[in-house]
């Protein structure tokens, strides 16, 4: 039995949830944190632990923190519904835990999956995300998107990887871009980032020039262009929406 705990937070993910549950070791602390699902997400989670909290949701920061705090184990893994461990993953993590290490956590990298294949290049490989660390090391940032794990300590780098089925379609892309790009234009406005014109023409291209050229996204071929071209337009929805908070406070103001 690992000290491991692994915690999720879920809201109506059953179309993934038993794929990620089933990836993760027998004796290894499941916890759940779910937002009140609609669908049959709870349902399912129970066959493989007890140990589900329901939360009403406050945000991934403070959802996965809570995850976090209901832990009993030493070490904590962060998976998201839509990941998977691997084998080889897992065979790593209990060699170091075992052996003893000097590390409070560990990046580990992700294997993107977008519409069937394997995303190599645009940024999205090897994709390095902070997952694995003690419990009482770590906190998570508190931000509206893209949150991160803070860890007091040094911090290592796993060679094995969690396997990621991002976006299995454009439709499930659209509906994630719509959530994403309104919380990331209110980060940027609590940074008292402007809106203007320039931003709304430049950074949309930049992204797809970075993306399909400079990180060579070209080489991931029609997935790679469709990527480049989905990124810009959240690059643009993102300021877009910064836009108009800008100009509704104004208006509300007046």
């Amino acid at each position: 039995m690992l000290p491991i705990s692994v915690a999720i937070i879920t809201k109506n993910e059953e179309k993934n949830i038993r794929a990620a549950l089933e990836s993760i070791r027998n004796g290894t602390e499941i916890i759940i944190v779910d937002a009140f699902s609609k669908d049959r997400t709870v349902e399912i989670c129970r066959e493989y632990t007890n140990k589900i909290y329901q939360q009403e949701w406050q945000g991934y920061a403070k959802q996965k923190q809570m995850a976090i705090e209901f832990a009993e184990r030493q070490w904590v893994f962060i998976l998201d519904s839509d990941e998977r461990f691997t084998t080889a993953l897992w065979d790593e993590i209990q060699g170091i835990i075992k052996n003893g290490n000097t590390y409070s956590g560990f990046y580990v990298p992700r294997k993107n999956i977008f519409l069937g294949k394997w995303i190599k290049h645009g940024g999205w490989w090897p994709d390095y995300t902070l997952r694995l660390f003690l419990k009482e090391k770590a906190t998570i940032q508190e931000r509206k998107v893209h949150e991160k794990v803070i860890v007091e300590g040094k911090i290592g780098y796993l060679r094995n990887h969690i396997e990621h089925y991002s976006y299995r379609t454009i439709s499930d892309y659209l509906k994630k871009m719509d959530i994403y790009s309104t919380l990331s234009a209110e980060e940027l406005q609590k940074k008292n980032i402007k809106p203007c014109l320039f931003n709304l023409i430049t950074h949309p291209v930049a992204t797809f020039l970075k993306m399909f050229f400079l990180k060579f996204g070209f080489l991931d071929g029609k997935q790679g262009l469709i990527l480049a071209i989905l990124y810009s337009q959240y690059t643009f929805l993102k300021y877009l929406r910064l836009w108009e908070m800008s100009h509704q406070n104004n208006t509300q103001i007046q």
